[in-house]
């Protein structure tokens, strides 16, 4: 049985990063961390299998993920050698678009697509590493939930000593507290403290991350998602709160159109996060052509140029989301609504 609550806050978190690749306005970022939370869903998913199976589990949840990546790759690399790439990497350097354990590379013309990869990379060593880091977590609590910020503060100071896997190590580690704090709320752990501390807890990990970016300003402004550090404890602080408690979700139920949105997004959910990019992209590249900027009230172009943005999104979850289908051994299907 699906938990939909958790379906909730993935959806909340997928629309907040749509809405912020469209309009990319750093408050949006402030108001719902969304990789923070998305990652911390995961964290908590995997506990649910892997006492069932280390080996089993990271294969499915592989299987899962990765079929969608590889329709992208399937149409975008063809079209980006097709468009021009004239440093292409190696071919070796291309099966990152079937195995990512690193950003897969991209020219130009593709990098609107390929922009995003990064959480896919995150999430697919998060889930490799889950086996270690629950097994770690049972031993020491505090300590797991902590360790991967040291590390991220240890990278910061020297970050020559990760060399080229310096990107790739800085994500992992600035998530994956939050996978463990998944890992921690389905352990119960969450739910066993009291909701004075969980509060007052989240409350300081907000309040010093802001304070911490109000203090190290950069380029002359606060920019709080380019202090890994800081943006790490702030989406920590929204996962401990948002975990702490799990509201009943039974109005979700009574409301057919949104519960169908909700299922729609969570059985595509992969789908959607890979293409919103393109499709915000394509859409602004017809503002011109389109002559969107004749519109005469003033906003209301971008509002247009954004529903174009979302009708391809559409059409592309139409034609590829049944990848998901087979990813998931469901039947495939045009419409994702049904749950």
């Amino acid at each position: 049985m699906r938990d939909r609550y958790f379906d909730t806050l993935r959806v909340l978190a997928i629309i907040r990063v749509v809405l912020f690749h469209a309009f990319p306005i750093a408050t949006l970022e402030l108001i719902f961390p969304s990789m923070g939370v998305m990652f911390a869903l995961g964290g908590s998913l995997m506990v649910k299998s892997l006492d069932r199976g280390a080996v089993r589990t990271v294969r499915n949840r592989l299987r899962r993920l990765l079929p969608a990546l590889w329709a992208m790759g399937v149409i975008l690399v063809p079209l980006m050698l097709h468009h021009g790439w004239p440093d292409h990497p190696s071919w070796p350097r291309l099966l990152l678009w079937v195995v990512p354990i690193a950003d897969p590379p991209s020219s130009e013309f593709g990098y609107s697509a390929a922009g995003v990869l990064w959480y896919l990379v995150t999430y697919l060593w998060l889930v490799l590493l889950s086996p270690l880091l629950l097994a770690l977590y049972r031993r020491a609590h505090l300590a797991t939930v902590l360790a991967p910020l040291a590390g991220l503060v240890a990278l910061s100071m020297f970050p020559v000593a990760a060399g080229g896997a310096g990107w790739v190590a800085q994500n992992v580690l600035a998530y994956a507290s939050c996978w463990v704090l998944g890992m921690a709320h389905r352990e119960g752990h969450l739910k066993a403290l009291r909701p004075a501390v969980v509060l007052g807890l989240g409350a300081a990990c907000v309040t010093g991350a802001l304070a911490w970016a109000w203090t190290h300003p950069i380029e002359n402004h606060m920019d709080l998602t380019s202090i890994p550090v800081a943006y790490a404890i702030y989406a920590i602080g929204f996962v401990l709160v948002l975990m702490r408690w799990t509201p009943r979700m039974d109005w979700l139920a009574r409301s057919r159109p949104l519960d169908g949105f909700v299922s729609m997004v969570n059985n595509r959910a992969v789908t959607v996060y890979l293409w919103h990019n393109v499709a915000i992209t394509v859409a602004v590249a017809l503002f011109d052509p389109l002559k969107l900027w004749r519109i005469p009230t003033q906003g209301l172009e971008y509002l247009a140029d954004f529903t174009i943005a979302m009708g391809l999104l559409a059409v592309a979850v139409l034609a590829l989301g049944w990848v998901e289908d087979l990813a998931a051994r469901r039947r495939p299907r045009i419409s994702p609504a049904l749950p």
